[in-house]
């Protein structure tokens, strides 16, 4: 509520002006020395709030701003130190700089003894942006020139140069939005793929007024969100600030989504004059969930057919929407066939461990297998995106037993997971899943003599569950 909102805001500031030195820098934890890199990321954090249109006190921003103008200085006399001082290259540090100054030029314009350094690192910026590693950086670069451009009368064209660079570099996805491929985790902060994505809205919109740019990079950190989380505090601020900073409001609109079963429109509040009229009787129906937008339609057995399996989606106003459809059945196992309709994709198959003189190979299985024969299963699994909390469950075949009982974490092919043997299917719990190719073996002893299936492979991103998939069953003969 309002009332615990605004306290807790007091708190914090007060907090921050508790802790804050006299010569306005930040320790990293109170009662330590001041730490110029925490002082610039809390001076930027003040800046772009106020960036945001919110109501909120920069005093002690302004007052951290002689301090890292002097910081700023020193570094500047270390270079002049070097042989060739023209050819430095800003750093990552540099950048964020120049992008946290830029939100305070005309409350505090740099004071006469340190503007040769800061003209310096605009300078070697302008010079050398194309040497500057990192894309969050060159981004940080091109927002901070636009802004002191604009401040000292200047049109120079190297913020539209360094974006348009940016741009070309990029990949565009309909379901993906806009994205880069060089991201990757690090821990190197410069190089954090959220923070550089939340930039990117920044810089797309600021210097190249780009809303179709702004919109796409929205998309790729919302499916982000999707599939996994937004690793820390700071790349969760960063990511809720590009996305209230920029472009259409994605939380102006209360439409909901259209959806139609079997030709039946089930929208609430979608009845027309004229249409399809149903027994009320058939339906249960509960209101609209304030917020998510949730609601239910149920159907009566009578009404349902192989129709209901045809559904169509409309958005009525613009932005992005995703959801899943789930159809829950009962079939017999021999007749399911793998499901490749999301970036997940199981293939299952079976050996068999024979020792030969070389030492133990695996067969494929081709015929009927005898009573303690060792079966080693084999799970290969293809993502095309990077996810988090997946859970893949390989359901064992009712005359076989898993050799491996212990539950284990387990570390191979630079993938790490828990394996849990359970009665019925060995379990396999991911919580980072980059994109791209795993097998997954484990060996069971054949028991007894019969025909019975294996089971299916079914594996589920956790927190988004439209995204699974599942193998097929395969036939086992034991004689």
């Amino acid at each position: 509520d309002d009332n615990r909102l605004n306290y807790e805001t007091e708190r914090t500031l007060q907090q921050l002006l508790d802790v804050q030195l006299a010569d306005g820098s930040w320790p990293w934890f109170p009662g330590g020395r001041g730490n110029d890199y925490i002082t610039l990321y809390i001076t930027t954090g003040f800046g772009r709030m106020r960036h945001l249109g919110a109501d909120i006190n920069v005093a002690p921003a302004i007052k951290s701003l002689d301090r890292l103008d002097a910081w700023m200085d020193e570094h500047y006399r270390e270079i002049l130190r070097m042989a060739e001082p023209a050819k430095y290259v800003p750093s990552a540090t540099d950048a964020l700089y120049l992008y946290g100054r830029s939100f305070f030029l005309k409350d505090k314009p740099v004071a006469g003894q340190h503007k040769a350094a800061i003209d310096f690192f605009l300078a070697r910026a302008r010079d050398h942006w194309l040497k500057v590693t990192d894309r969050q950086s060159q981004g940080h670069v091109a927002i901070a020139l636009k802004r002191f451009n604009a401040f000292n009368g200047s049109t120079d064209s190297t913020p539209t140069d360094i974006m348009k660079s940016i741009k070309e570099r990029s990949v565009t996805n309909e379901e993906l939005g806009m994205f880069w491929r060089e991201a990757e985790l690090s821990w190197w902060w410069y190089r954090a793929p959220i923070e550089t994505q939340a930039l990117m809205i920044e810089a797309f919109d600021e210097v190249m007024s780009d809303k179709q740019a702004v919109e796409d990079c929205k998309v790729w950190l919302l499916k982000q969100k999707q599939t996994q989380d937004w690793k820390t505090t700071k790349a969760t601020a960063d990511a809720v600030y590009g996305l209230l900073l920029r472009g259409r409001d994605l939380l102006a609109s209360d439409k909901l989504v259209e959806v139609t079963v079997g030709g039946v429109n089930v929208t609430p509040g979608s009845a027309k004059p004229g249409a399809e009229t149903r027994n009320p009787k058939s339906e249960i129906r509960n209101p609209v969930e304030p917020g998510t937008g949730f609601y239910e339609r149920r159907f009566v057995s009578s009404e349902i057919k192989s129709k209901l399996g045809e559904i169509t989606v409309k958005k009525a106003d613009e932005g992005i929407a995703w959801g899943g459809v789930h159809w829950q059945y009962l079939e017999d196992i021999s007749r399911v066939t793998p499901y490749e309709g999301t970036p997940l994709k199981l293939k299952k198959t079976l050996f068999t461990k024979v020792s030969t003189k070389k030492g133990p190979t695996l067969e494929p299985v081709k015929g009927a297998l005898q009573i303690g024969d060792e079966l080693v299963v084999r799970i290969e699994l293809r993502v095309d995106r990077d996810m988090e909390y997946v859970h893949l469950k390989d359901q064992r075949g009712s005359g076989t037993e898993p050799v491996n009982v212990v539950s284990q974490y387990k570390y191979q092919d630079g993938l790490a997971y828990y394996e849990s043997t359970r009665d019925t299917a060995s379990h396999f719990f991911i919580d980072y899943l980059p994109k791209g190719t795993y097998v997954f073996e484990y060996s069971t002893r054949v028991q007894l003599r019969g025909e019975y299936q294996t089971g299916i492979a079914n594996i589920q991103c956790m927190y988004a569950p439209e995204f699974d998939s599942h193998s097929e069953s395969l036939a086992l003969i034991v004689k």
